[in-house]
């Protein structure tokens, strides 16, 4: 089972890629991840990695499907989680290509749809622990103690620097111009799936399982939603 995990900054598709790895064993591969693990592998690959990186230049496409492919051999038998790629449809091609190439198929693509106003408004009031990353919101879960987290104890929290309205509308504009094209793409292929993504995370999380445990054939039918 390969699955492309798609939707816009924010929707829970690192969340919901870690859980299928807990539960089921597949394997992540977020361009982001790699691109880390590259660079400090030091290997071929990862010196072309880091010396991109280090000029401030953007990693090509090129690079990305040899990072992937790299994946994909270490792992023939494995099941694969697509995360953060493909963004473009060159990207989307470029993938097809490769699985093609390797005997694979893509089995679903699962859509997660969010309201973009209530993404703000539910990522815009998030914080952590700056001592062991537990997860809190203005609202919607605040430290039982004021001030003191729940996990660890520990008394200091950060945000990060793009999570406020601004930079979230900004975010989601630019995943519209080049991510949601991909949305027709693979409509038009039979393999995408819609879910509410703003749903709680174990119901998100059941409706994803639903997807990866369906039968094949039953992917292969037109889009639908769960």
């Amino acid at each position: 089972m390969n699955i492309v995990l798609l939707g816009p900054p924010g929707a829970g598709k690192g969340t919901q890629a870690r859980l299928l790895v807990d539960e089921r064993g597949m394997t992540q591969l977020s361009t982001g991840d790699m691109l880390r693990e590259a660079r400090q592998s030091g290997t071929e690959m990862g010196r072309r990695v880091a010396d991109v990186m280090d000029r401030g230049d953007l990693v090509t496409d090129e690079i990305v499907v040899g990072l992937i492919e790299e994946k994909l051999e270490a792992d023939p038998g494995g099941d694969f989680i697509f995360d953060g790629f493909p963004r473009t449809l060159a990207q989307a091609d470029a993938l097809a290509d490769l699985l093609d190439r390797r005997g694979l198929r893509l089995d679903a693509v699962i859509e997660m749809q969010v309201d973009d106003e209530a993404l703000v408004r539910r990522i815009s009031g998030r914080f952590t622990c700056a001592s062991c990353g537990a997860v809190y919101h203005d609202e919607t879960k605040q430290p039982r103690k004021a001030g003191v987290c729940d996990v660890c104890g520990g008394t200091e929290f950060k945000r990060r620097a793009d999570d406020n309205p601004e930079a979230l509308r900004t975010r989601l504009m630019e995943y519209y111009k080049k991510t949601s094209p991909l949305i027709g793409y693979y409509h038009a292929k039979g393999r995408l799936v819609r879910i509410d993504a703003l749903a709680p995370i174990p119901e998100v999380a059941e409706r994803v399982r639903d997807i990866v445990e369906a039968p094949r054939a039953a992917l292969d039918e037109p889009a639908h939603s769960l």
